[in-house]
């Protein structure tokens, strides 16, 4: 038998199986239909655990296995940037508890090797930026397998291994991305009048197709525009794409489907194949739509400021009052904060690495707190101490060798006339 699960958007068939899983398959009445993939795939081992047991409440057994699965469903479901909103913050919330308190054999060596094992707590956003990129660093570069033996395995010493494979990948990972984002700013640069085009579409013969997909994301941050990159071969291409909000990607690529081979994901993400003798077709159609479905202030992203907070009213009481509203992430944010007239007590330093991020500590009315700046080392000349400036940016904890202290992780900031 066939049963394929699903949450993506559908095409104009759906396909041949004895058993189709989706929370909006046509027809259905399931009240919650952005389930990631993980999600939905969790609640088909739940429906068969019970279905095996013939009762709602499931045997010990299955209820060991279902509190261990309910962490890779959290991990999936953070990972996918699906909003967390109802169900999908009921199954993150309990998932990183699972997490935490009983880790597989395999997550507990990938928490050591995050440097999360010993740190008091896991949240949303460890998941997000240190442990899904590590798991999805062995498929973005062709070794996926080793991803699910880590997931899978009960050999302790096995999983230690794999673990540090996957570091390492994670760091190569990065390496590559690194240059690719280098070449897309510059061809963007080039092919592009981002003056007047909406969109963005590129590609190029050496780009790695694992990775063009998160360089797509900073492509968006940096020009806040619905961006396509294909990495380009011989006889096809293959393309990854984020959109902004508001911007519907897969209903664009749709509109797009006669130069394509290929297409599926959804609004925010997509992928694509077509021929590389369509590129140039592809993106004149594709910023011909984004055209007319973008206004020119939507191609701004806007910062939705919370409050504006003192930075001496910024302590470890208020941030742990802020994470009562946790898991953060799509769908729902963590707060975002201003502080105005605020100066640099130093300069900034670069860190983190390829020193793509700024450290540096902010001061007013005598209260200091220590800010990082993450992937911004290319603004370090606009910090300059003594200068006042307003500062948007969300306060965190930091817990390192057993302390904690209030850091804040700054999103944008301008100079004071």
């Amino acid at each position: 038998e066939l049963i394929i699960t699903d949450h993506h958007e559908f095409g104009a068939t759906l396909p041949e199986a004895d058993c189709l899983v989706h929370p909006r398959l046509p027809g259905s009445r399931y009240p919650f239909g952005y389930l990631a993939g993980a999600g939905v795939a969790f609640k088909l081992a739940w429906a068969i655990a019970q279905q095996l047991d013939g009762a709602r409440q499931v045997s010990p057994r299955f209820r060991d296995f279902l509190l261990e699965a309910v962490s890779l469903a959290a991990l999936g479901t953070v990972a996918d940037v699906v909003p967390l909103q109802d169900e999908n913050r009921v199954l993150v919330r309990h998932g990183l508890i699972s997490l935490k308190h009983q880790p597989s054999t395999g997550l507990a060596a990938l928490l050591r090797t995050s440097e999360l094992a010993d740190t008091g707590r896991i949240d949303a956003e460890d998941i997000a930026f240190r442990v899904a990129p590590r798991i999805n660093a062995a498929g973005r570069l062709g070794q996926a397998r080793l991803a699910v033996e880590l997931l899978t395995t009960r050999d302790a010493h096995r999983a230690d291994e794999l673990a540090r494979y996957l570091h390492s990948q994670n760091e190569l990972r990065q390496t590559v991305e690194r240059r690719i984002a280098h070449e897309a700013r510059e061809l963007a640069e080039l092919e592009h009048d981002l003056g007047r085009d909406r969109a963005i579409v590129l590609g190029k013969n050496d780009w790695h197709v694992g990775v063009i997909g998160i360089v797509a994301g900073r492509m968006v941050e940096r020009y806040w525009r619905p961006t396509i990159l294909i990495a380009l071969s011989d006889g096809m291409g293959q393309g990854s794409g984020r959109s902004i909000p508001g911007f519907d990607l897969y209903r664009a690529l749709e509109a797009c489907a006669d130069v394509l081979e290929t297409f599926g994901g959804h609004a925010a993400a997509a992928g694509l194949r077509l021929r590389p003798e369509n590129l140039a077709r592809f993106r004149e159609a594709f910023c011909r739509y984004a055209a007319e479905h973008l206004r020119e202030e939507e191609l701004v992203e806007q910062l939705a400021i919370d409050a504006e907070i003192p930075l001496g009213d910024i302590t470890q009481r208020l941030i742990r009052d802020i994470e009562n509203l946790a898991p953060f992430g799509a769908g729902n944010r963590r707060p975002l904060l201003m502080a105005a007239q605020v100066e640099l007590a130093g300069p900034a330093k670069r860190i983190g690495g390829g020193e793509r991020h700024l450290a540096f500590v902010l001061r007013q009315n005598g209260a200091a707190v220590r800010a990082v700046a993450f992937g911004m080392a290319e603004r370090a000349d606009e910090l300059v101490a003594g200068v006042r400036y307003d500062v948007a940016f969300s306060p965190h904890l930091n817990f390192f060798q057993g302390t904690t202290r209030v850091d804040v992780h700054i999103k944008d900031f301008r100079r004071c006339p």
